[in-house]
């Protein structure tokens, strides 16, 4: 089959963090809308948990889980479904990814987010920038920016790490990259989300942070910052150790298989 062209990759890219940020950070935002007025909130959440404990934020990781498992599914053989700044800069930090076409993919992740979370604001209401903030993450009551910083960076970690055995490595068993990257969104969010809200993705970030301060919410700006660089960074050294530790394995299996030809 022919490689698809350069820009069916950029637009296969904005149409997948289109979904990702409108399911996923959606499903916190009306985990938000849903908890308001209850009065249950405790000095350690501000209302996801208040419905019921981390049934809530099993309910959120799952969202992430479903829609991340159908996006790899329906665009990973187009653009490698990276939806992901970290993943692609992690990727060309190995040599799997052209420097050349980092710039243009960040800016089709960045795009399709900030689509995300104007859909999701068209279907919420202003209640879902004011109340929900769009699912924008940011350090939780008695988090502080460092823990949650780290907690970006260790989340985005075991994504990436994840990433490379399921996905990039040839090894890998078939067909279950998706299911798996999915589970593993979901199980740092389940774990992580009430320390960070667990952005790991700094286009999942930046298209609800964005929107929501445009529309009356939360101003979240500044801590964009250390949520954009944390997952990079995760992401980056999760990559380069996976090959440090499959690569040489993965070398002498090949030096191994070419005896064996000859």
């Amino acid at each position: 089959m022919r490689e698809p062209t350069w820009v069916q990759k950029y637009v296969a890219e904005f149409i997948g963090t289109w979904a990702l940020v409108l399911v996923g950070p959606g499903a916190a935002a009306v985990t938000l809308l849903l908890a308001e007025g209850t009065q249950k909130a405790t000095p350690f959440n501000i209302g996801i948990g208040a419905l019921g404990g981390l049934g809530d934020w099993l309910a959120v990781g799952l969202a992430f889980a479903f829609v991340i498992a159908a996006v790899i599914y329906s665009i990973g053989h187009v653009s490698g479904a990276h939806i992901n700044p970290a993943v692609t800069v992690a990727l060309a930090s190995t040599g799997r990814f052209p420097w050349s076409q980092v710039v243009q993919y960040v800016v089709a992740q960045l795009a399709g987010a900030a689509l995300g979370s104007l859909t999701l604001l068209a279907l919420l209401g202003s209640k879902g920038a004011t109340v929900g903030g769009l699912g924008a993450p940011g350090p939780f009551p008695g988090i502080s920016p460092f823990q949650a910083y780290l907690a970006e960076a260790v989340g985005t970690f075991i994504l990436m790490w994840t990433i490379m055995g399921v996905a990039v490595d040839q090894r890998a068993p078939k067909g279950w990259a998706g299911l798996i990257i999915g589970l593993v969104v979901a199980g740092v969010i389940i774990t992580m989300g009430n320390i960070s809200g667990q952005g790991i993705n700094p286009a999942r970030t930046f298209g609800p942070v964005l929107v929501a301060s445009l529309a009356g919410g939360p101003n979240l700006w500044a801590h964009f910052v250390g949520y954009a660089i944390a997952p990079i960074v995760g992401a980056v050294v999760a990559a380069l150790l996976y090959d440090a530790v499959a690569a040489p394995r993965a070398a002498a299996e090949a030096a191994s298989a070419e005896r064996q030809a000859a």
